[in-house]
């Protein structure tokens, strides 16, 4: 077994049927040579049932994994453990992939030059960004997980999403798993799990490769597509950064724990949040602030935390 697909999914029986059909029909010159790894992270709904069927339909294609321990990095690295395996391929369970996504995503990792690669995360067709949505700025498309480095191929400037990536196993060995304590799971929506795991690899000295042509599409709901889920994506993208990255080093000025050029750049793009003439950028600066707020959030937890651990 030379490739693993890694797919992990939650309670989610009648939308994921859509991304088991597209890696289905992936096209690849060595058909045995590769598997799709279900891993249901403790769902309660028939995502069992549906797995089971498509292992039935094409058996040692599809394997299916439960992994009752909850959240999306839990899941991830039972994945890699059980993969089977040299290059694992990673993929969300709402999006499609073009037929040559997994070949052309890791035609390039079969040799010792680049440590993994990513490619183009694009909406499905029927998107219509709306109004308040800067469109100019791709930042603005990150609470969908959008990615598009254009045309050309070649060193990735920057980690990969989890909807689209794939490394060697030899990737994992070197710079170790999924840390736990990000990616969504029940009562927090913190993410990062991926793009942590990435910016880890690029550390180590590692080449990330872009691979224009390993295509896939996103769906969009409307419930995705609300402002509120906006601001609460980055919201959390601030608590996660803090996690993730700490308090950069230097800092001299704090408050009850809070940096104050986290408090000034707050101040900042509040004032821009109103008085920015084009809607969009308006709601630009507004998420701005909503992620400035969930570092500062997690600045003054960790320190009040720190404060009683040391009173204790």
């Amino acid at each position: 077994m030379n490739i693993s697909v890694i797919l992990c999914t939650y309670n989610r029986c009648q939308l994921f049927t859509k991304a088991l059909d597209s890696l289905a029909a992936q096209s690849l010159p060595c058909p045995d040579e590769w598997e799709v790894l279900v891993v249901d992270n403790n769902s309660d709904d028939q995502t069992r049932a549906v797995a089971e069927e498509y292992s039935r339909r094409s058996p040692g294609r599809f394997r299916y994994l439960f992994e009752p321990q909850p959240g999306k990095s839990h899941a991830l690295n039972a994945g890699i453990r059980e993969g089977r395996g040299e290059i694992l391929a990673f993929i969300d369970d709402d999006v499609i992939a073009e037929p040559t996504w997994l070949q052309n995503l890791t035609r390039n990792l079969h040799g010792p030059e680049w440590a993994g690669a990513g490619g183009p995360i694009l909406p499905e067709q029927s998107f219509s960004p709306p109004p308040w949505l800067a469109v100019n700025d791709l930042r603005s498309f990150a609470p969908l997980a959008f990615l598009d480095f254009g045309p050309q191929s070649g060193p990735l400037p920057e980690p990969p999403f989890g909807t689209n990536m794939a490394f060697r196993r030899e990737t994992f060995k070197k710079c170790g798993g999924g840390r736990t304590d990000l990616g969504p799971r029940p009562n927090s929506m913190t993410r990062g799990e991926d793009t942590e795991f990435g910016a880890r690899v690029l550390a180590a000295g590692l080449l990330l490769r872009y691979e224009p042509s390993a295509r896939v599409f996103h769906r969009v709901s409307e419930l995705r597509l609300q402002k509120r889920n906006f601001l609460d994506w980055w919201f959390d993208k601030g608590h996660s950064d803090l996690r993730k990255f700490g308090i950069p080093g230097g800092v001299k000025w704090s408050l009850g724990g809070i940096p104050l050029y986290l408090v000034r750049r707050t101040v900042v793009w509040t004032i821009h949040s109103f008085v920015a003439l084009e809607p969009s950028r308006r709601f630009y600066c507004r998420t701005l602030v909503r992620w400035l707020v969930g570092q500062i959030v997690k600045s003054f937890r960790h320190s009040k935390s720190r404060r009683l651990a040391g009173a204790s």
